[in-house]
């Protein structure tokens, strides 16, 4: 099979988009309830068979991929990683469980490479980073299938093949697509590598674009979290103020301390409390009287200007003195501004 066919074989797939919904539920009648179980039930007798079809689909694509080629044995020393990565962090729980099965049973299923594009001798992963590692931690020559790719067929085929997977993200998809359009892909490569349509790839894309990459990268993959959780924490960043008091939030010891979904949970959470205004500085009054202490004169500020408060023994007469002298007194002000 051609390159071509093989790669247009893969995107003949209906490109679909899957929307997650909550609701909350009020006490139901005991026989309602038992429905309601039975529902429960199903829904998750459904997700395990969404799962294993995933699983499924992932597996087509590395069969389609490696289909009539011949399977040799790598140093793992002379493999280098994508030139585009697909994932934020590993998974240590189930590269663990990779180990421990390959440790007993062997690598079941080759990994995909192709000759690298500029080193002569040596290989770069398309898809099978997980194996590959683990063949390195064993010290074992890793099962692989040798294909010739350029680069727009190598990331289509690694994007298909890693989106099949469940445990691959929707900030890890959004990064992986963001990282194609950086790299000068159309929007038709990052349809197909992810599977999915010009609506979705938008929304990721603008998540990126509104959320800051140290931020994303502080948070991490959020494996548990879908695009939801994403949206909502983009739009609270489009608001004034956001930038700084997220910054100040993803250094603290309390965001650190927690797991990645935690981390997407509490930030936005953070950024949904009303920014608090700082409250004006009271103005200061001043006070004024003269070594007799006969008069008090008290100059308080106002919203809108300024209020004198005469007190004490002469403050009538010496009110009544001002009032009579406004002009005289007004004339010296403006001549000590001239002066000035």
């Amino acid at each position: 099979m051609s390159r071509k066919n093989l790669l247009s074989s893969l995107t003949e797939r209906k490109l679909t988009t899957v929307n997650s919904m909550s609701s909350q539920t009020l006490p139901l009648p005991p026989s309602q309830e038992r429905l309601r179980n039975r529902g429960a039930f199903g829904a998750i007798t459904r997700s395990i068979d969404e799962l294993a079809e995933r699983a499924q689909q992932a597996n087509e694509i590395e069969a389609r991929l490696l289909e009539g080629a011949s399977i040799i044995e790598l140093d793992p020393d002379a493999i280098d990683a994508s030139f585009i990565a697909d994932r934020m962090d590993d998974d240590e729980i189930a590269f663990n469980e990779l180990l421990e099965a390959i440790r007993e049973h062997g690598q079941a299923s080759p990994i995909l490479v192709r000759p690298h594009p500029g080193i002569n001798g040596r290989y770069m992963i398309v898809f099978g980073h997980r194996r590959h590692r683990v063949a390195k931690t064993l010290e074992r020559k890793v099962r692989a299938v040798v294909r010739e790719m350029e680069d727009r067929e190598h990331v289509i085929a690694q994007g298909q093949e890693n989106s099949a997977r469940t445990d691959l993200s929707f900030i890890e998809k959004a990064v992986f697509a963001s990282s194609l359009e950086k790299q000068g892909y159309d929007r038709e490569v990052i349809m197909q590598a992810l599977s999915v349509d010009k609506t979705v790839v938008s929304k990721m894309l603008s998540v990126l674009n509104d959320i800051p990459a140290d931020v994303v990268n502080a948070i991490g993959a959020a494996r548990n979290s879908g695009r939801d959780r994403w949206y909502k924490l983009a739009i609270k960043f489009r608001e004034t103020g956001a930038l700084k008091s997220g910054a100040e939030l993803v250094r603290s010891d309390e965001f650190k301390s927690l797991d990645s979904d935690s981390r997407l949970e509490l930030l936005t959470s953070h950024l949904d409390k009303p920014a608090v205004k700082p409250r004006p500085k009271a103005a200061i009054s001043k006070s004024w009287a003269p070594q007799d202490n006969s008069v008090s004169v008290t100059f308080k500020p106002r919203p809108k200007g300024i209020s004198l408060e005469i007190t004490k023994t002469d403050a009538k007469p010496f009110a009544d003195w001002i009032s009579g002298n406004l002009d005289g007194l007004y004339e010296a002000y403006r001549k000590s501004k001239q002066e000035k």
